[in-house]
């Protein structure tokens, strides 16, 4: 019966639009009222401690230092660093828009930044240039879910944080599969451009053009190199890292590209402010409303479940993948993340599935439910960019997904993909 209260409230007070934070509080303080082995005390602790934690303060850095850049030019200079390269294909617009996403996700670790970054230029000059409108923000909105799984990814520091496993690892873990993702939107770009006789340039490859465009985007590529090549290098811990990408990022965004002014730096502060507490809340009282599963038991509930379909490893795997398809369609990535982590990653080790390969197989999932309704935060951004209304976006990207959907079994079926450079 406790279970069905914490649930129970907790599903009602979404249905009733609160955001998700305070519906995750609510549903645990009703909870701990209506049990007898929970007191609010206890509660109140879980909500101090779950955030009182060094790596979880990389979260509001890398928020900030994506704020930063995002407002610095970058989003131009790399989309025409891209455009060099594949612009005269067929689709060539569209295929620079999900390179610019991709190397974006390198800097931002956000989905939804990612696509309010690159989509407002880019969907209007997809546009402009004679694309359709519902493509070319679906290609946006698709190719913005990069955001949470190449590197830095504010999800795999949660997910890290939660499963007591490397940042590091998870971060380098990271990099296959996102560019894996990437290169089959890609593809699938190619094919529906084909289709819609979308022509690129037909400008021929420069090899002048192509250092150009590498010299005007010389300072944005640097900043991934710098936090990989640091957190590997045994330079800073990713934390550290978060700070060291804040205080370049300032520096070049006004320095060197001048395109943000010092009056800029209150609006860009106060929003990563308000994402950042955002986050916070999340981690803290989903920490309550997991302790709260734990405390009923529900991790061995769940576990039992899959062990009574099937033994098979991958079928098991496949169950949760499933699962976590439909959890990403309800709730928000971060709650997802550090509610789920406790109670998958002891099953996942069970069956012999690598805890860092799981961590990234498990954010790719989630990554999807930003472009499926009724949550999918990355269409609601595309929708206020591009004007489209929800369903008509929604529809949109239904092909995309079921490449997302494609791309996942192959992350699935080839641990290499995640676990080569380890």
């Amino acid at each position: 019966m406790t279970s069905f209260v914490l649930f129970g409230s907790f599903f009602l007070f979404l249905v009733l639009t609160v955001p998700i934070g305070i519906a995750l509080g609510l549903a645990g303080v009703i909870t701990a009222l209506y049990s007898e082995n929970i007191s609010l005390m206890f509660l109140t602790q879980g909500l101090v401690t779950s955030t009182d934690n060094f790596a979880l303060m990389a979260i509001p850095f890398f928020i900030l230092a994506g704020e930063i850049m995002g407002r610095g030019g970058i989003s131009t200079r790399l989309f025409d660093l891209a455009n060099v390269f594949v612009g005269r294909f067929t689709g060539g617009f569209a295929m620079a828009a999900v390179i610019t996403c991709m190397f974006f996700a390198a800097i931002s670790g956000s989905g939804p930044a990612t696509v309010a970054a690159i989509g407002g230029i880019m969907i209007p000059a997809m546009v402009d240039y004679g694309y359709d409108k519902k493509f070319a923000t679906a290609v946006i909105v698709s190719s913005g879910s990069l955001g949470i799984i190449i590197p830095p990814s504010i999800p795999l520091i949660l997910y890290g944080v939660s499963g007591s496993q490397s940042i590091g690892d998870l971060f380098i873990g990271g990099i296959l599969p996102g560019i894996l993702i990437g290169a089959f939107l890609i593809g699938w770009v190619y094919i529906y451009s084909k289709k819609k006789n979308y022509r690129g340039t037909n400008e021929p490859f420069s090899v002048k053009k192509m250092f150009h465009a590498i010299y005007k985007a010389k300072w944005s590529l640097l900043v991934p190199v710098i936090i990989l090549g640091g957190i590997y290098g045994g330079i800073f811990t990713p934390t550290e890292a978060a700070v060291i990408a804040v205080v370049y990022s300032g520096l070049v965004a006004y320095f060197l590209h001048k395109e943000v002014k010092i009056k800029d730096f209150k609006d860009i502060i106060s929003n990563a402010a308000l994402n950042s507490v955002v986050i916070l809340i999340i981690i803290g009282t989903a920490n309550t409303f997991g302790t709260l599963l734990s405390v009923e038991r529900i991790p061995q509930a769940i576990a039992n479940g899959f062990v009574s379909i099937s033994e098979n490893p991958f079928v098991i795997i496949l169950l949760i993948t499933l699962l976590l398809l439909i959890i990403g369609c309800f709730i928000d990535t971060s709650a997802a993340v550090i509610i789920f982590t406790p109670i998958l990653l002891p099953i996942a080790s069970e069956i012999g599935l690598d805890p860092i390969h799981f961590g990234v197989l498990m954010i790719a999932t989630l990554a999807i439910g930003f472009i499926t309704p009724p949550l999918g935060v990355n269409l609601f951004v595309g929708s206020g960019i591009s004007g489209l209304g929800m369903p008509t976006l929604a529809r949109a990207v239904v092909p995309f997904f079921f490449v997302m959907l494609l791309s996942l079994i192959v992350i699935i079926s080839v641990p290499a993909l995640t676990l080569l450079f380890l």
